[in-house]
């Protein structure tokens, strides 16, 4: 009897170890804040990020925009609201991003 109990809590200690394996494993993922351009489509948003760059030989402030397709299952962005989107796993083929959060609504 007494096997069978340290037996099950080295099982239960390897689940909770595991359990916590993934958590770590999933690690930080990557967020960026900008601004809805279009919410045309069934649940996705199509997020503008602004990013200053500075030019290799000039030193000059650049600016450069990349826009990215985020998942929105609420659909309660609207054009012009600023949010967060954070990284997720492929959704579609170009969307791969999730709205976090509405950081401000658009007047």
């Amino acid at each position: 009897m007494a096997e069978a109990k340290t037996k099950s809590k080295a099982k239960a200690a390897k689940a909770v170890s595991a359990a916590a394996a993934t958590e770590k494993t999933r690690g930080n993922r990557k967020t960026q804040d900008g601004v809805v351009v279009s919410n045309k489509m069934e649940k996705t948003v199509v997020v503008a990020v602004v990013r200053q760059v500075r030019h290799a030989t000039y030193g000059k402030f650049i600016r450069k925009t990349k826009k990215f397709y985020a998942h929105d299952e609420a659909r309660e962005c609207g054009v012009g609201d600023k949010v967060r989107i954070v990284e997720t796993r492929p959704l579609s083929k170009l969307k791969c991003w999730k709205v976090e959060s509405i950081l401000t609504k658009a007047v």
